[in-house]
């Protein structure tokens, strides 16, 4: 997936990001390893995949860092695949996708849904300013040229950062 970036894009993060994790199957099978499976069989057992695809994809997962090999036997070599940080970190991410893929159904059209695991009640993810605690899917947050954007990016929010107050100075 990484070859599919733009040159253009290669500083944009989301267009990053979709390079290690835009395509299908990986999302679900990083939904997997949330869900606790690790190794092989048990991927495509559930996914329902060709063993050509998951051991691709397993690689790319792996040599991006979001997944690594362990041994759990020996003669004959056998790996399971865990969560690393990073890959941990994508949780919100895909429960942030499955809730917005679940809003678009009614109640009793849904395969899946997320719940506290002591009480079984249905939870409602949003995504939120850490500092304020203010949801970011309105207006009111808006992207903007970083510290380290091109003339191109930078150009391309220059709107943006032309409204926002330079770092340190008074509002």
């Amino acid at each position: 997936m990484a070859g599919k970036i733009r040159l253009e894009d290669r500083e944009c993060p989301l267009s990053t990001a979709l390079g290690h994790v835009g395509e299908w199957w990986t999302l679900l099978i990083l939904h997997d390893t949330f869900d606790g499976y690790t190794r092989f069989d048990q991927f495509q057992a559930n996914l329902k995949i060709s063993s050509s695809i998951l051991t691709s994809r397993l690689k790319t997962l792996t040599d991006n860092g979001l997944l690594r090999r362990r041994r759990y036997q020996t003669r004959p070599d056998r790996y399971e695949y865990v969560l690393t940080d990073l890959g941990r970190s994508l949780r919100p991410v895909v429960v942030a996708l499955a809730a917005w893929g679940n809003s678009r159904l009614r109640p009793e059209e849904r395969s899946m849904i997320l719940v506290d695991r002591e009480t079984g009640i249905e939870a409602d993810p949003v995504v939120v300013d850490r500092a304020t605690g203010r949801r970011l899917d309105g207006d009111d947050f808006v992207f903007a040229a970083g510290p380290a954007a091109s003339p191109a990016m930078r150009s391309r929010y220059a709107d943006t950062n032309a409204r926002r107050p330079a770092p340190g100075s008074p509002d």
